[in-house]
């Protein structure tokens, strides 16, 4: 019985070891944020893993629509917001995510704010209320069939600010008609902020 209770505790002591090191990993910083062109892309948004060799994890749940991300995971829709998911227990009531709104230009990223249920993107959302739609089983993430009101923006301007994210370098050359919708954007992102 001696053994046995040893054993136990020499599992609880690691399981603790494992989660404090998984938060430590976790100590966010504006480093963490570059051209999310460098990110998988998945369905229209694009995601990554902030602790190494768990990338292959974060896109089983991404591949399957469904499922509980695994900490450290990015999820991110256009280069000024992103979420990331903490350790299990973290912040229970947004399910251990954090979400950022970033300032991003050709210098790199700054974190405009961050937070857990009281973050207001440009267009005047609380994100955590537009996330906390979304079905149980898809873990806070919205896509068009998960629960979640839409937003402001159509696939196309979408898939445009995700190629021309100012981090990646000038990658991708906008057309005559791609430059009047990002003028248009923002304009719309202006008038929102106003």
């Amino acid at each position: 019985m001696r053994i046995i209770k040893a054993v136990m505790l020499t599992v609880s002591a690691s399981v603790v070891t494992i989660t404090s090191a998984l938060a430590e990993n976790l100590a966010i910083t504006e480093a963490d944020f570059n051209c999310m062109l460098d990110m998988q892309p998945v369905r229209g948004f694009y995601v990554d893993n902030l602790i190494e060799g768990k990338l292959q994890d974060t896109l089983a749940v991404a591949g399957a629509e469904q499922g509980a991300y695994p900490a450290g995971s990015v999820v991110q829709l256009v280069p000024g917001e992103v979420m990331v998911k903490h350790p299990a227990g973290f912040s229970p009531a947004t399910k251990d995510w954090e979400f950022f709104e970033l300032n991003v230009s050709a210098e790199g990223t700054e974190i405009g704010k961050r937070g857990f249920v009281d973050v207001v993107n440009r267009f005047g959302g609380n994100c955590f209320a537009c996330h906390a739609q979304a079905k149980p089983e898809f873990d806070m993430i919205c896509e068009t069939n998960h629960g979640c009101e839409p937003i402001p923006l159509t696939r196309e301007m979408t898939t445009l600010l995700q190629k021309t994210d100012p981090r990646c370098g000038g990658r991708y050359t906008p057309t005559p008609e791609e430059m009047e919708l990002l003028k248009a954007l923002t304009a719309q992102l202006s008038a929102a902020s106003e």
